[in-house]
Parts: C-alpha cells; sequence; structure tokens
C-alpha cells in the first residue's frame, strides 16, 4: 500500500517503513505526527483518488531526527559588470519514518495487526514446504582451457626492382 501525500508544502510517494527528508516540522525528536492532505492511496491494486484529497485518510510518521542538508553554493555574476556574489547555504531537514498509511476510518493498531497476520502467514508457508522440493546445489561446470596463441603475422617483404 502506497500513499502520495503533502508533506510541509511537497509531494511524497511514501509506504509504510519508508524514511523521508522533508522540511523542517514544528515536532520534537520521537513525536508522532499525522498528515492528512493524502491526494492517493493504492490499496493492493485498488485507488482512491481524492477530489483534491482523500477523505479520512492519514499517514501516521515518526520524527527520527532534525539535520541540515548538503551546502548548496550560489553564484550570481553579471557579464562585463565586474559584479560577482558568491553565497551558500544548508537547507534544514527532518527525517521521518512513514508508520503507516490509514484509510478512511482505520487506526494505526488496525493496519499492525492486518499486516502481521499476512506476516505469519508467509511464514507458516516458509516452514511448510517439503524437503524433497529444495533445489540440489549446483556443480560448477569445468573449467575450459585457454585456446593457443596463434603467432604474430609476418609483413610481406618488399620487393624492390633494381
Amino acid at each position: 500500500m502506497y500513499a502520495i501525500v503533502e508533506i510541509a508544502g511537497q509531494q511524497f510517494k511514501v509506504e509504510r517503513g519508508n524514511k523521508v527528508y522533508v522540511h523542517r516540522l514544528d515536532a520534537n525528536e520521537g513525536a508522532k505526527v499525522e498528515f492528512d492532505k493524502v491526494f492517493l492511496i493504492d490499496n493492493g491494486g485498488k485507488i482512491s483518488v481524492g477530489t483534491p484529497t482523500v477523505e479520512g485518510a492519514k499517514v501516521a510518521a515518526t520524527v527520527i531526527e532534525h539535520l541540515k542538508g548538503d551546502k548548496v553554493a550560489v553564484f550570481k555574476k553579471l557579464r562585463r559588470k565586474g559584479y560577482q556574489k558568491w553565497n551558500n547555504h544548508r537547507q534544514h531537514l527532518t527525517q521521518i519514518l512513514i508508520q503507516g498509511v490509514l484509510p478512511k476510518g482505520e487506526t494505526l493498531k488496525d493496519e499492525l495487526k492486518a499486516e502481521k497476520t499476512v506476516r505469519n502467514r508467509t511464514a507458516v508457508a516458509k516452514k511448510a514446504t517439503p524437503v524433497a522440493e529444495v533445489a540440489a546445489p549446483v556443480k560448477k561446470a569445468p573449467a575450459k582451457k585457454a585456446a593457443a596463441k596463434k603467432a604474430p603475422a609476418k609483413k610481406a617483404a618488399k620487393k624492390t626492382e633494381e
């Protein structure tokens, strides 16, 4: 399941477990935040598109840390005028961890329960594979011998007429 959501003025495609860098948020590290401007939700092929947003849908996230981005150099110049101006800046960012995409009427606990049951089913299916179906190790083919090198071509002797 993924969603297109607006966070701090930018749109992101997010899924559960994604780590996303967004513009600085007014939340402490470790705080839980929810974003309700969800424009699209894809739930296993069932797509809900909002007009402009999907009603009742939310994206739950946790603030991991606040940090600064890479330094960006800004250089301004006017040709033949002798004007040059250097400026640098580092953008303030927040790293968030997406906890889940919540369609209308769903809570984060409901999504975690559903994911846990799916995980348990796949674990049971993996344990139930018979030993006969496990592939035998593949033997390597014997190494090929290198072909003998050809003798270098002889240059034709120049015939000079006397």
